[in-house]
């Protein structure tokens, strides 16, 4: 693990980015909770949807509050969605392996970034079916930014390539499919590109594609989905950028290496 706080152990630093972790994906649950009904992310604080009590700060601790509260709102005893907890810990557990995988570093935060905009919208695509524009539009021109700046991993350049082959890719498969490819997912994959650059880009594109035939042909035999039946790609899209983060090199690497290129 290559840390550069050396004065600061490490079980410290992976620690404090865990429960950074646990605190930013509270407020994710609110941005997946409001942005698809264009409220504001700020305003007013949050509430039970049932009861509308506003929630006290000692139930709001991530993952924990859940627990003691055994699920369910103190006021009004309704159940309470398992993706609050869900979307908390696996926040978590991101931040973690970034910072176990990258260190600690701008460029480890600059990808947190990404990571929590991947997180909003493939639990938002899930449950909507839409990419909100509110958060891919601003992250390509943040990203494009911070490329410039030296702050992401790759320089500008390989961002502006990634930006147009992530985006080309999908755009000519929308065409192709007369529709059968979303804008929004133009736009994830743009934003993905930005971030991670051309070669990484291609990975995420080929992960998303495999794993979503896979998960497609599981539902077709097992819950009887027909071929027609709309899927999410977002979440394959941000699985396999999450794959690309972590993975990308070694996978890249010895892709060259048996290809001879």
């Amino acid at each position: 693990m290559n840390v550069t706080a050396a004065s600061v152990h490490p079980l410290f630093i992976l620690s404090a980015s865990f429960v950074l972790g646990l605190m930013l994906g509270s407020f994710l649950n609110v941005c997946i909770c409001r942005l698809p009904e264009h409220k504001s992310i700020v305003t007013p604080a949050s509430a039970c949807p049932n009861c509308k009590k506003p929630i006290a700060f000692y139930d709001n601790i991530p993952v924990l509050s859940y627990l003691i509260l055994n699920g369910h709102c103190r006021y009004c005893s309704e159940p309470i969605s398992w993706q609050y907890p869900a979307v908390e810990l696996t926040t978590g557990l991101l931040f973690l392996g970034l910072t176990y995988k990258l260190g600690l570093s701008v460029q480890t935060l600059m990808q947190a970034l990404l990571v929590c905009a991947l997180v909003v919208l493939s639990v938002i695509d899930l449950q909507h079916q839409i990419i909100p524009d509110k958060i891919t539009l601003p992250g390509i021109v943040l990203g494009l930014g911070l490329a410039v700046l030296s702050l992401l991993p790759v320089n500008w350049l390989q961002s502006l390539l990634g930006l147009f082959v992530g985006g080309g890719i999908l755009y000519a498969a929308a065409v192709l499919s007369s529709g059968g490819m979303g804008g929004g997912d133009i736009k994830l994959i743009a934003l993905i590109g930005v971030f991670l650059g051309w070669q990484k880009v291609l990975l995420t594109i080929f992960a998303g594609v495999l794993l979503g035939s896979v998960v497609g042909v599981a539902l077709i035999v097992l819950r009887g989905k027909g071929r027609k039946d709309k899927i999410p790609f977002g979440p394959f899209l941000a699985v396999g950028a999450l794959i690309s983060i972590f993975w990308g090199g070694k996978i890249i690497n010895w892709y060259i290496s048996i290809s001879g290129l």
